[in-house]
């Protein structure tokens, strides 16, 4: 039991590491729509090309038009949060419980 609770204890790390790095990819997606980047930068289209299949599908979804605001990257960062506490808080508990 205590190399599976290690196990979790480990996915849950890296879990945490991945949400993290993709909320940031998110918020630089976000201030990067404020500014106009160029897009034949690599850097610009690695974070478009991560976030786009997100986003689009959060947008999408949304029935709101509001003017032209796009609250998508908003959505997103809070449901990364809300997985980052739950999902990665469940197996920390988890593997807590099996060490």
């Amino acid at each position: 039991m205590l190399v599976f609770g290690n196990f979790l204890f480990a996915l849950a790390v890296v879990v945490d590491y991945a949400v993290t790095i993709y909320l940031w990819v998110i918020i630089a997606r976000a201030v990067l729509s404020w500014v106009s980047p160029d897009p034949y930068n690599p850097i610009v289209r690695f974070i478009h090309n991560a976030t786009e299949p997100v986003l689009h599908r959060v947008r999408r979804a949304l029935p709101l038009d509001l003017g032209g605001l796009d609250i998508s990257p908003i959505i997103v960062i809070m449901a990364l949060i809300f997985l980052q506490k739950f999902l990665v808080g469940s197996l920390v508990g988890l593997s807590r419980s099996m060490m």
